[in-house]
C-alpha cells in the first residue's frame, strides 16, 4: 500500500497530536505540584527507572552498595538533585563512565539531606554508590537472642531516602530491578517479583514493571516460607507462623476477585502477603505485590481480616492512583478504607460491613474530638510545611475520607458511583493525583456543574473545612443493637447468655463503650466474667488494658507490660501509651516499659513513644 496521505488525514492527525499533547499535559500536571517533604526537582530531570545492587551485613546492620538511576531529563537541567538521610556517599559515577561532582546539602530534621549532582544534558543515568546508617530510619534488624535474623523496611512516608537515595516523593514514579545478597539461611522479598524458594547461594533478583512510587520501595529478609492460596495469592512467613497464617487469610482470593469484579483487573499479577514479626509499626503495608501484615491480625477465627482487605485495595488506591503529595493523603486512605468495607460487604454481608463503618465513625469522632472541631488538621486536604508526615497519621485521612466518598455516593446513588470511580481508575492508572486535579476531574465527569448537587454533596465543608460536615452519611449497625440491649438490661456486665455469639467487634463496640470511669470491683467483675486480661485478640486487649491502665487495675498490669514489650504497632502502642502519661505515677511506669521496650521497636515506633513520653 502506498505511504501517502491526504490532505484531510493530515490535518486529522495534527488535531490528534494536539490532543495527545493536551491530555498528557493534563495527566502530568499534579506532579507538578511543590513537594514540601522532598529536596528534590522532578519537575526539571526525573528518575524512570531505579537498579539497585545492595549487599546486607546483619553483624553490623549496614546495608552496601550502588543504586543506578535512569533519568529523564526535561530541561537539560544541569543537576539533579535526590533526596538522602543518614546515607554514606562514596561516589557517584554518570552512564557507568565518569565519575562527578555532588554536595550534600544541611541536614533538615526528618527530612535528611539533599544530595546536588552535576549532570550534563546528555546524561541518562547516574550510579550512587553508597551505604547505609545501622540508624537507617526506615530499617529494622530484628534479633533473636542476640543475632540479628530478621530485617524488614518501611519507607512510607519519607524513609526510603534512609536506604536508598532517591526522589523520595509520592509524585515521582519509576520501574525497578534489584539484587538483594543475605546469609544463606535467609530469603530476601521485595515490593516485585518474588521467588518462593530459598537461594542456595543467597542472591535474590528482583524485577517491578509498573512504576511505583519511592514509599512502596519495600524490603524483607527472614526464614520464609511460602504456600500458595489461590489463583494469584499465597502467603510467606517463618515456618512456625506459616498455618496459622494460611487458615487466616484463606479467603484472600475471594477478596482480589471481589475487588475486580468491583472496580476492574489487579494490574500487579500476583498478590502476597508475608508475615513480618510483631515490632512492625503498622497493621500492614500495601507494598506492591507484596503486602507486609503484622501477625497481631492472626486472631485464629479470621476476625481482623479486614486489614487484608484494607491492603489489597490500596493495590487500586494508591498504589495505582496515587497521592501526589502527603497533603493529599486522604485521597490514598478514604478511597482505600471506602473500598475495603465494599469488599468486606461483598464477601461477609451488609450486617458485618456496617460494624466496621460503626467503628471507623467512632474513631472519627475521637480523632476530631482530640483536635477540636475546628482544628484545620481535621481539613482532608493539608497543610504540612515543616511537619514530619510519618507522625500526621489519624483518622482524618482515613475515616472522614471514606464518609465524604459515601457522602457522594449516598447523593448520586451506587451505580452511577462505582462507574466513576471504575472510570478514574482506569484512567488515572500508574499517576499521580492532587487534591485540586481530583475535584475537577469529580466535577467534569459526574457533577457536570449541577449547583444543587455540589451543594447537596457539600465539598468545600468535606475537603477544606474542619471538622464532620453536617451531610455525614448517617451510620447504623444491627448488630450492635444487640449490645446496646444487652448492656441496657443487665449494666455493664450482661449475661453469658446475651453474649455467648458475640463476635470481636460487637466485643470492640462493648469495650469502647464503656464508662471511662469504673471501679475495681466492677474491673474485676468484668474481667473474670469475660476474661479479657487473658485475650490472644490484640484488638481486645488493646481496649481492654486502656481502662485497666486508666482505672488502676494493677490486676492486668504484667500482661499489659508483656503486650508493650513484645508489640510494635503503632495503632496499640500510642492509645496505651497515653493513657499511661494522664498520671504522674503512670508516666514513670511508661518510661520504665519504654526502656525496656525501646530496641524492640521499630525507629517510628521509637520515635512516635519518645515524643508522647518528652
Amino acid at each position: 500500500m502506498e505511504n501517502k496521505m491526504s490532505a484531510l488525514q493530515k490535518t486529522s492527525l495534527i488535531i490528534l497530536s494536539i490532543l495527545l499533547i493536551s491530555c498528557n499535559q493534563k495527566q502530568t500536571k499534579s506532579t507538578m505540584k511543590k513537594d514540601v517533604h522532598s529536596f528534590s526537582n522532578p519537575e526539571e530531570v526525573a528518575i524512570t527507572h531505579m537498579s539497585l545492587n545492595l549487599d546486607l551485613d546483619f553483624a553490623k546492620h549496614t546495608m552496601k552498595g550502588y543504586a543506578k538511576l535512569n533519568i529523564d531529563n526535561k530541561s537539560n537541567a544541569r543537576k539533579i538533585i535526590l533526596d538522602t538521610r543518614d546515607l554514606s556517599i562514596e561516589k557517584i559515577r554518570l552512564d557507568d563512565k565518569t565519575e562527578t561532582k555532588f554536595e550534600l546539602g544541611k541536614f533538615k530534621e526528618f527530612m535528611g539531606q539533599s544530595l546536588s549532582v552535576d549532570i550534563t544534558s546528555d546524561t541518562k543515568s547516574l550510579t550512587v554508590y553508597y551505604q547505609t546508617s545501622p540508624n537507617a530510619a526506615a530499617v529494622q534488624w530484628v534479633e533473636t537472642e542476640g543475632k540479628a535474623d530478621f530485617l524488614f523496611t518501611q519507607s512510607q512516608a519519607i524513609l526510603a531516602r534512609s536506604w536508598v537515595p532517591c526522589q523520595d516523593g509520592p509524585g515521582v514514579k519509576f520501574t525497578y530491578d534489584a539484587t538483594i545478597k543475605v546469609p544463606q539461611n535467609l530469603m530476601a522479598l521485595m515490593s516485585a517479583e518474588n521467588d518462593t524458594v530459598k537461594h542456595a547461594d543467597g542472591v535474590y533478583h528482583f524485577k517491578m514493571n509498573q512504576p511505583i512510587s519511592s514509599y512502596l520501595l519495600a524490603l524483607t529478609v527472614g526464614d520464609f516460607e511460602y504456600k500458595k492460596i489461590g489463583r494469584n495469592s499465597g502467603v510467606y512467613a517463618e515456618p512456625e507462623m506459616l498455618e496459622k497464617a494460611v487458615y487466616e487469610f484463606a479467603d484472600m482470593q475471594k477478596m482480589i476477585d471481589a475487588a475486580e469484579k468491583l472496580y476492574g483487573a489487579y494490574r500487579w499479577e500476583q498478590y502476597d502477603v508475608v508475615v513480618l514479626p510483631a515490632s512492625f509499626p503498622f497493621g500492614g503495608m500495601e507494598n506492591p505485590r507484596l503486602t507486609f501484615a503484622t501477625p497481631t491480625i492472626i486472631a485464629g477465627d479470621r476476625s481482623l481480616v479486614a486489614l487484608v482487605a484494607h491492603e489489597l485495595a490500596h493495590s487500586w488506591s494508591g498504589n495505582l492512583v496515587t497521592n501526589a503529595t502527603w497533603d493529599d493523603f486522604w485521597l490514598n486512605e478514604g478511597f482505600t478504607v471506602y473500598f475495603e468495607n465494599r469488599i468486606m460487604e461483598e464477601l461477609y454481608g451488609k450486617e458485618y460491613a456496617d460494624m466496621l463503618e460503626y467503628l471507623g465513625y467512632g474513631e472519627l469522632l475521637e480523632q476530631v474530638k482530640e483536635f477540636g472541631d475546628t482544628s484545620v488538621k481535621t481539613h482532608l486536604l493539608l497543610d504540612m510545611k515543616d511537619e514530619d508526615p510519618d507522625e500526621s497519621v489519624n483518622a482524618i485521612a482515613y475515616e472522614k475520607g471514606r464518609f465524604f466518598l459515601r457522602s457522594i455516593e449516598e447523593a448520586i446513588g451506587r451505580k452511577r458511583w462505582d462507574e466513576f470511580v471504575n472510570k478514574y481508575f482506569s484512567q488515572h492508572a500508574f499517576q499521580s493525583m492532587t487534591t485540586e486535579d481530583f475535584l475537577q476531574y469529580l466535577n467534569d465527569e459526574l457533577l457536570k456543574d449541577d449547583e444543587a448537587l455540589k451543594q447537596k454533596i457539600n465539598i468545600d465543608a468535606w475537603v477544606f473545612g474542619p471538622g464532620i460536615p453536617a451531610n455525614c452519611p448517617k451510620v447504623k449497625a444491627t448488630l450492635f443493637e444487640e449490645v446496646d440491649a444487652a448492656m441496657q438490661a443487665n449494666g455493664i456486665i450482661p449475661t453469658q447468655s446475651k453474649t455467648q455469639n458475640w463476635n470481636t467487634h460487637q466485643w470492640l463496640y462493648f469495650l469502647r463503650n464503656l464508662p471511662d470511669s469504673l471501679s475495681l470491683e466492677q474491673m474485676k467483675n468484668l474481667d473474670n466474667a469475660f476474661g479479657f486480661t487473658h485475650s490472644t485478640n490484640s484488638e481486645i486487649q488493646c481496649d481492654w488494658y486502656y481502662h485497666c491502665i486508666v482505672n488502676n487495675y494493677t490486676v492486668a498490669q504484667a500482661f499489659i507490660e508483656k503486650f508493650l514489650t513484645s508489640v510494635g504497632r503503632r495503632k496499640f502502642l500510642t492509645p496505651l501509651y497515653k493513657a499511661y502519661i494522664k498520671t504522674a505515677e503512670g508516666k514513670i511506669l511508661a518510661k520504665q516499659i519504654f526502656e525496656k521496650a525501646r530496641n524492640k521497636y521499630h525507629p517510628l515506633a521509637q520515635h512516635t513513644v519518645g515524643e508522647l513520653l518528652n
